[in-house]
């Protein structure tokens, strides 16, 4: 079961009832604490429902696990993703698209991501888990990438790393912008 722009519905179906089993909440609670409806929970939790990249990160949030748990399907021991394959998510308003290209393996604390994005509005992030420390190489286009105060105005090459636990954006300034984020868990 997969939603038409490649997000893993039954991964996240999965995660999210594991991840809150885990933590002994209710759907209500977890809906609170993630600020989403609780029906949105509960669809989520069945497969159903059209997850974006800030309803998981609030749930992510909400459950204190990292993002990259609640989307990476279980792997084979090699991964090969191809450009254009790989579990995505979507953000709801902006035109920028999030691959996971690897997750963090047990006793690690690192996310991989491919970032596709378009000029238009910024993907403006909510602070994530304490001590997070995002990467973020890119590789084609310009965008501005930092924290929501004082971003940096990057070009192809360009390296920027930053809090990811205070507000931060993604905003593409040139058409098929893209960039490799490396999300740390400090």
């Amino acid at each position: 079961m997969t939603q038409s722009n490649g997000a893993p519905l039954a991964a996240i179906a999965a995660a999210l009832q594991r991840e809150r089993r885990r933590t002994g909440l209710s759907l209500a609670e977890v809906a609170r604490r993630a600020g989403i409806a609780k029906s949105t929970l509960s669809q989520l939790e069945s497969g159903t429902g059209n997850p974006s990249v800030e309803t998981l990160w609030a749930l992510s949030v909400a459950l204190d696990v990292p993002f990259a748990e609640l989307v990476q399907p279980s792997r084979p021991r090699v991964q090969l993703i191809r450009a254009g394959e790989g579990p995505t998510i979507a953000a709801e308003r902006a035109d920028y698209v999030a691959t996971l290209l690897a997750s963090c393996p047990p006793h690690a604390r690192r996310d991989l991501y491919l970032v596709s994005a378009q000029p238009g509005t910024a993907r403006e992030s909510d602070p994530h888990l304490p001590g997070v420390i995002e990467h973020v190489v890119l590789g084609a286009g310009r965008a501005l990438v930092g924290p929501t105060e004082d971003p940096a105005e990057l070009g192809p090459g360009d390296y920027i790393a930053y809090p990811g636990d205070a507000a931060h954006i993604f905003k593409a300034l040139e058409a098929d912008t893209f960039a490799v984020l490396v999300s740390e868990n400090g």
